[in-house]
């Protein structure tokens, strides 16, 4: 034991044992309790943070895909409103179109009609011209060769018949 007297670990052992005493005795164990309590209650308090934020997270990537689909949804009902007032306007613009044409070969005939009409129109004239030019040639031919011509008294006998009549 003399040995153990003389040794400084011993010394330094018993002081350890004796602060120890001395602190607990102070009640120096239950602030450290307390204190890690403390730490513990702020420790759980950020985890029930950071679990109240993740299922925030959750709730609004849940919100976020259900507005991502709807917007799909609604894409397609838009593309397919659109397709079809695409196929209307194209049904659309084919009556139109078909109805031009027809109105514009109504036009056309029409005007085709009217240049029959007047083509014939000018060969008719030009064919009365044309009898009347020769009428006035075979006329002047027999009125040269003859004093009177029977034609002619006849047609005036007629003019002068008429013209009585008629008063």
């Amino acid at each position: 034991m003399e040995h153990l007297l003389t040794d400084n670990h011993f010394y330094v052992g018993a002081a350890l044992v004796v602060l120890l005493a001395i602190l607990m005795a102070a009640g120096v164990h239950k602030l450290a309790w307390a204190y890690l309590g403390d730490a513990g209650a702020k420790v759980q308090a950020q985890l029930d943070e950071a679990a109240s934020l993740r299922k925030e997270a959750q709730d609004l990537l849940a919100q976020i895909k259900e507005q991502r689909a709807e917007a799909e949804r609604q894409a397609v009902a838009t593309m397919e409103a659109a397709k079809a007032e695409a196929a209307r306007m194209q049904s659309e613009a084919q009556a139109n179109l078909a109805e031009q044409i027809t109105r514009r070969g109504q036009l056309a005939e029409r005007r085709i009609a009217v240049a029959e009409a007047q083509a014939a129109a000018d060969v008719k004239a030009a064919a009365a011209d044309l009898a009347t030019q020769m009428a006035e040639q075979v006329l002047a031919g027999r009125l040269n060769g003859a004093k009177s011509d029977p034609l002619i008294d006849q047609a005036l006998e007629q003019l002068a018949g008429r013209a009585f009549a008629a008063r």
